[in-house]
């Protein structure tokens, strides 16, 4: 699971424990946590981190994921097409992101050339990030089991159907203004949380971190932001030029080109507000964090002393101590959730990432 901050390049809306909570809750056995560096990352280097993970624990045989085909051979036969594609296509691809598109956009191109089906597939946000999975499974899990989970009804970033189902993006938009309609598309227990969760105060939102985002970009250099994770040449002129905007939403539009979409600016600005850099990403998950379980889960993590590759703990400080990339992981990961207390209505204290307990459910 992702820890505070996601993918989509954003403040998740309840802090990492209180969802490891729901999810074994709601029927998951053992939650380990994806560390920030790659949660803030492209979809192929989250992919990586995920898979990677996975497969160290020594206890996985098959991984499942969303997609909107819910066709594995499909997703293959896209991953196929599209490796061919970028090596004999390569200088192709560049000059259409000159042109202004994204690297998606320009490579869909591309692989339309080839098979139009395939280039129909990864045009879809979630047949992407499946294809990744697939990707990082090559490398290193080659004999891991495949199940997709086939999206139903609402589209990455839609609104909601009649049938019951909603977007994230929508559902997040609705707890900016209350709760009685997410409650259609969510589970009580989850919709539960939330309230609850909203009534202490507790729900981010990274509009609350404006005036930080803000102030860090007034005092870093060309140099620094240059060397921030997912910031390529041209987008960090692009940032520095826009640092002296008066609002995120300024700030944001001044960076935004066809080239780049909302979430990697979102991702960038959260990179150089936690400082997470280039160099960080080269480094493979260098510990397993578990940050929640049942008495089966229980069972797996003992399992997992004879398996894992990786050591693996609930403490922050332990991990630590292991090596240099797993102290400077920690360190990331500590900031983050520094910044993400800032992010919430009641702020939180300093260091809590380091005194959060493990979470058990033995109920």
């Amino acid at each position: 699971m992702s820890g505070n901050f996601v993918q989509r390049g954003d403040i998740a809306v309840m802090n990492k424990l209180d969802r490891a909570k729901l999810a074994v809750k709601s029927g998951a056995d053992l939650v380990i946590e994806i560390p920030v560096p790659y949660c803030l990352a492209p979809a192929e280097i989250y992919a990586k981190g995920a898979v990677y993970l996975l497969s160290a624990m020594g206890v996985a045989d098959e991984i499942s994921f969303g997609s909107e085909c819910g066709d594995v051979e499909k997703l293959e036969k896209a991953l196929e097409i599209s490796e061919k594609a970028v090596k004999n296509n390569l200088s192709d691809i560049h000059e259409l992101m000159e042109k202004g598109y994204t690297y998606p956009r320009a490579l869909t191109s591309i692989v339309m050339r080839y098979s139009e089906e395939a280039g129909e597939t990864i045009l879809q946000p979630n047949n992407i990030l499946a294809i990744e999975y697939m990707k990082a499974l090559k490398k290193y899990a080659p004999d891991m089991g495949i199940f997709t989970v086939k999206r139903k009804s609402v589209p990455h970033d839609g609104g909601f159907s009649d049938d019951g189902f909603a977007s994230a993006s929508y559902i997040r938009e609705q707890l900016k203004t209350g709760f009685d309609t997410i409650e259609n598309y969510t589970t009580p227990l989850w919709s539960s949380a939330v309230r609850t969760a909203s009534e202490n105060g507790e729900l981010a939102d990274i509009t609350r971190l404006e005036r930080i985002i803000l102030y860090k970009l007034r005092t870093v250099s060309p140099e620094e932001i240059s060397d921030i994770c997912d910031i390529s040449a041209g987008m960090d002129k692009r940032i520095y030029n826009a640092r002296m905007s008066g609002s995120l939403d300024e700030l944001e539009f001044t960076v935004k080109s066809k080239n780049y979409t909302m979430s990697r600016i979102r991702r960038a600005l959260l990179n150089i507000l936690i400082g997470i850099k280039k160099d960080d990403i080269k480094i493979l998950p260098p510990y397993i964090r578990i940050l929640a379980s049942n008495e089966r889960g229980i069972d797996i993590l003992s399992e997992m002393k004879r398996k894992s590759v990786l050591p693996y703990n609930t403490s922050l400080a332990k991990l630590a101590e292991i090596s240099p990339d797993a102290e400077r992981f920690t360190q990331l990961e500590a900031r983050a959730s520094d910044i993400y207390g800032l992010g919430l209505y009641k702020i939180q204290s300093a260091q809590k990432d380091y005194r959060s307990k493990f979470v058990i459910d033995l109920d």
